[in-house]
């Protein structure tokens, strides 16, 4: 029987899911014997066109105060989400779509190196060339990852990413689902504490009786 996966729904431009990073990472190290972890871009605001309002910026720079408070994730605050920022998480999720073709074992350094460089450094990384960037200092080529990047076979791709996210439930990231064998099991939504979501993988991998 093929090992239990834990598909886990995020987006690299939410929050909570920057907030939720250190716990991700602990439960990637602890579970790889017995599970595998697989991130899916599930898609926050996907194709935005519109730049944020002054009521929108001020409303999602609420929320990442909140995070700061709670999870003590670093964040910019001065001069984020300038005037005119359109914010599309398309891209920043393609990105890591596209590592997943290029280097798979990059996918999750990937996702957090665009966290990082968003909420902590400021960075635009709606911007193809600052997720290229990023790929670089990953050690992947530049060139070659910007032409798999603007492919039409990464946006089919994503596009696919977000419709397994809606499809399987998820209205909110970050989100973890544990699929043994056709069956899924939600273990946990939102920004949870590290003991609480270890102790729900724990009971969803216990045999039923």
């Amino acid at each position: 029987m093929n090992a239990p996966i834990l598909w886990y729904f995020a987006d690299p431009m939410c929050s909570w899911c920057w907030g939720f990073s250190p716990a991700i990472e602990t439960l990637r190290e602890e579970y790889r014997e017995r599970v595998k972890i697989a991130l899916v871009p599930g898609g926050l605001r996907p194709g935005e066109t519109a730049p944020l309002t002054a009521a929108g910026r001020e409303d999602i720079l609420h929320h990442w105060q909140q995070v700061h408070e709670r999870t003590g994730q670093p964040f910019r605050f001065d001069n984020a989400l300038p005037p005119g920022f359109v914010y599309d998480t398309e891209p920043a999720s393609r990105a890591v779509v596209t590592m997943g073709g290029i280097e798979p074992t990059l996918i999750f350094p990937l996702f957090r190196a665009i966290q990082n460089a968003f909420y902590a450094e400021g960075r635009d990384v709606t911007q193809a060339g600052a997720l290229a960037e990023l790929a670089a200092g990953l050690g992947v080529d530049a060139a070659a990852f910007l032409q798999a990047f603007d492919s039409d076979a990464a946006r089919a791709k994503t596009q696919a990413h977000f419709r397994q996210a809606r499809q399987a439930g998820v209205r909110g990231f970050p989100a973890l689902i544990l699929q043994q064998g056709s069956h899924l099991h939600a273990v946990s939504n939102g920004c949870q504490p590290l003991e609480v979501v270890r102790e729900a993988i724990d009971r969803s991998l216990q045999p039923a009786v």
